[in-house]
């Protein structure tokens, strides 16, 4: 949530939730809400408020992304985005990646 950038999304509350696939139910659910004018909230419990966006896959590929390994696009078929079309188009840009992303990556030997 700290690397978020609100810059993209609407300029209104944005509620997003994740449902990663394979995880236990009790923490298979997260929640960002976002509101102007950049705060960033995580849940593990639902925050009750309308959502925008649905973003269901597995913990390995958005793990990935996260990391920079990989992007939205190139992951297209192993993440189902149900919701408002203009954010889950621009999930690239306001996802934001790991501070460890711009670690350089090491070569198995």
């Amino acid at each position: 949530r700290r690397n978020l950038n609100p810059t993209p999304l609407p300029n209104r509350r944005t509620v997003i939730q994740f449902l990663y696939r394979g995880l236990p139910s009790a923490s298979r659910a997260w929640w960002l809400v976002i509101d102007p004018p950049g705060e960033v909230d995580l849940c593990s419990a639902d925050p009750g408020f309308e959502v925008d966006l649905y973003v269901s896959t597995d913990l390995r590929t958005m793990t990935a992304i996260w990391m920079g390994l990989t992007t939205v696009a190139k992951e297209g078929d192993k993440i189902a985005l149900t919701g408002n079309r203009d954010i889950a188009g621009k999930m690239q840009a306001w996802l934001g990646l790991s501070p460890f992303a711009a670690e350089p990556k090491r070569v198995a030997a």
